[in-house]
């Protein structure tokens, strides 16, 4: 059993300050030139979030085009093949698109077209939020670019192909390593010339404020779905919650409507090569608090501030730095953040595979190989419900380039 005790019930502030800070963590750092799109933003948030016929419009979209609620589903052989706790998949691989990036780009898309705006922008690693931006752009006929790392392009080809034939456009940014951080990067200098007709779709809790907010609303409806489910199943809350973190977004979106439930929640970084190593992506597991992309939060960075280069076999979770809440959850000690390589990813990954009869995404393969792990030291009365926030398919040329350079190695080359 986990030596881990359930937290007490407490109070936890569920909102930010007026300035977007959760704690010390948030706010709003960009140059002037953005402050009054990021303004005419939260004014837009603040009037539709609480407006009835923008509410029934999102509704009607997520159940009707969606696909929500997604399944709680058991994994009943996984869970004997590892005896103890219970594991239960919340199953976003299964809405549509394939992953939970779709809950927030139909809010983030239905609020653009409120405010006028003509054309959504996005950046995207693992290309799902890329994939989900241009489905949106598509059902509200609005044009659509998305930013995209090269590296990533190469690593998620079949995801590029999704987007272009959905009519985006697929920008290719080569500076830096050409990786999610890049996207991001290049994709609010866009912005800042395009802010009178075009509307930024930020996939994560990352961002200026009211980004980590606004995103977290949109995708809170996971842990909603999950606890009704769960209540509805066996009339108990998880004992755990588990989710794979890159900048956030899909833990959020579950641990939120737990957060004040004596409910254990653990986060689960890339730790890549290993945290040794220097080649992972386990912001907060081992960064330090700076600012990246409008937000402070923790970010990996040297002793100069200068942002370093984060690792993962996972394109979505390869991302040095993290929403500003999970810090504030972090530090409060309220959310527990740990870390798996990337071999335990993958074996993970397998696992669930030939166990279920799922092929998760390698993000979500993340939150599994950790729940494959501390599922054994509890006992058979615990549930654990997994966020499984996407699918593999796009993720089969990462394995088949893992399973070749494993051969390669035991051949007597280099890993």
């Amino acid at each position: 059993m986990s030596t881990r005790s359930a937290p007490e019930m407490s109070s936890h502030p569920l909102m930010p300050d007026n300035l977007g800070h959760f704690g010390i963590y948030g706010g709003r750092y960009v140059g002037e030139t953005l402050m009054p799109a990021l303004f005419e933003l939260e004014d837009a948030f603040s009037r539709y979030r609480d407006d009835a016929a923008f509410q029934q419009e999102l509704t009607a979209l997520l159940e009707n085009y969606a696909g929500r609620p997604t399944p709680l589903y058991p994994a009943l052989r996984l869970s004997r093949m590892l005896g103890g706790a219970a594991i239960y998949l919340k199953r976003e691989d299964l809405a549509h698109t394939g992953a939970h990036k779709i809950n927030n780009t139909l809010g983030q898309g239905l609020l653009a077209r409120y405010m006028g705006k003509t054309k959504l922008i996005a950046e995207t690693g693992a290309g799902q939020h890329g994939v989900a931006t241009a489905t949106v752009a598509a059902l509200l006929g609005m044009e659509c670019r998305i930013f995209m790392g090269r590296e990533d392009i190469q690593r998620q080809a079949p995801n590029v192909q999704r987007m272009e034939l959905l009519g985006a456009q697929v920008v290719s940014v080569s500076s830096g390593t050409g990786t999610l951080k890049d996207a991001m990067n290049e994709a609010m200098r866009y912005w800042t010339g395009a802010v009178t007709d075009t509307f930024y779709v930020i996939g994560s809790v990352a961002g200026p404020h009211p980004y980590p907010l606004m995103v977290r609303e949109f995708q809170k409806i996971i842990g909603i779905e999950a606890r009704r489910q769960l209540l509805e199943a066996c009339g108990e809350l998880p004992n755990l919650l588990i989710a794979c973190v890159g900048g956030g977004s899909n833990a959020m979106g579950l641990f939120h409507p737990f957060l004040n439930d004596p409910v254990e929640m653990i986060g689960v970084e890339a730790g890549g090569i290993g945290i040794e190593t220097g080649r992972h992506a386990a912001t907060l597991s081992a960064g330090s608090v700076g600012v990246l992309h409008g937000s402070k939060s923790y970010v990996l960075q040297d002793p100069n501030g200068q942002i370093i280069e984060a690792h993962s076999i996972s394109a979505g979770l390869d991302y040095p730095g993290v929403g500003p809440e999970h810090a504030f959850l972090k530090d409060s000690g309220r959310v527990h953040y740990t870390s798996v390589t990337d071999g335990e990813a993958i074996d993970a990954f397998r696992t669930l595979c030939r166990t279920e009869g799922i092929i998760p995404a390698m993000e979500s393969a993340h939150a599994l190989a950790f729940a494959i792990q501390e599922a054994p030291r509890r006992p058979p009365t615990e549930r654990i419900v997994v966020n499984l926030s996407g699918r593999g398919d796009k993720d089969l040329a990462i394995l088949a380039k893992w399973n070749e350079a494993a051969s390669d190695f035991e051949k007597g080359g280099t890993p």
